[in-house]
């Protein structure tokens, strides 16, 4: 279980938090500014609230009162961003192995070609991603973060940088992450369509608060109001 409740202030933005998620797809709803991609670096190390406690099953990663603070590295949290920042100079298969060597994980070739088969990125180990298209660098980008073995998966609109058609090229293979693994991720989106394809649960926020807390039925409330 992801347990967050936190405050940050950027500017003149402040950010007040606070959810359980015990669902397998926990999506982070909400528009532009709302406050999702700070929430979900501060789940992942990368920006400290500046109060607050998160708790990802039985480990603290950051507590204000107790001075806890663990660094990212060492949360086993796998993060996805929109681009996939990949490295362009190394292939594929160099991409994907990156993350078990900063994790400092043996190597396993069955668990590797267990995450290669689940996103259908074994023909590619060869390749440059210059030479993949969106939806290909987007999977890479997933198994890199599997290959770590992490607790939790974030997911921060892995498929905004993508047109329609890679979209519906890899949002499967985003669903059998989910049915197959049973790995918890946080997915964040402003996208209902998108979300409504994966999520199980819905955190609604708006100007950097949690509006509602919900299942997809949030989405379709969402539909609405943009008609």
């Amino acid at each position: 279980m992801l347990v967050v409740d936190i405050e940050k202030r950027l500017g003149d933005f402040e950010i007040k938090i606070a959810f359980e998620s015990r669902g397998n797809v926990t999506a982070l709803f909400g528009n532009s500014g709302s406050g999702k991609t700070s929430t979900v670096n501060m789940i992942a190390g990368l920006v400290a609230p500046d109060r607050g406690r998160i708790a990802l099953d039985d480990s603290v990663l950051f507590d204000s009162t107790a001075r806890v603070d663990l660094p990212a590295h060492r949360r086993h949290i796998g993060y996805v961003f929109q681009e996939g920042r990949l490295f362009p100079h190394l292939s594929v298969a160099a991409n994907l192995d990156y993350g078990r060597r900063m994790s400092g994980l043996p190597r396993d070739d069955v668990e590797s070609r267990r995450v290669f088969d689940l996103l259908d990125i074994g023909h590619l180990l060869d390749r440059r991603p210059g030479k993949l298209s969106g939806g290909e660098r987007q999977r890479v980008a997933v198994g890199r973060a599997l290959l770590m073995r992490p607790r939790l998966l974030l997911l921060d609109e892995p498929l905004a940088s993508l047109d329609l058609a890679r979209k519906r090229e890899i949002m499967p293979y985003l669903v059998r992450l989910r049915d197959e693994t049973r790995l918890p991720m946080v997915y964040v989106s402003h996208h209902p369509g998108e979300l409504r394809s994966i999520a199980t649960t819905v955190i609604q926020l708006d100007g950097g608060r949690v509006g509602e807390i919900g299942g997809i039925e949030l989405l379709d409330r969402a539909d609405r109001d943009t008609l």
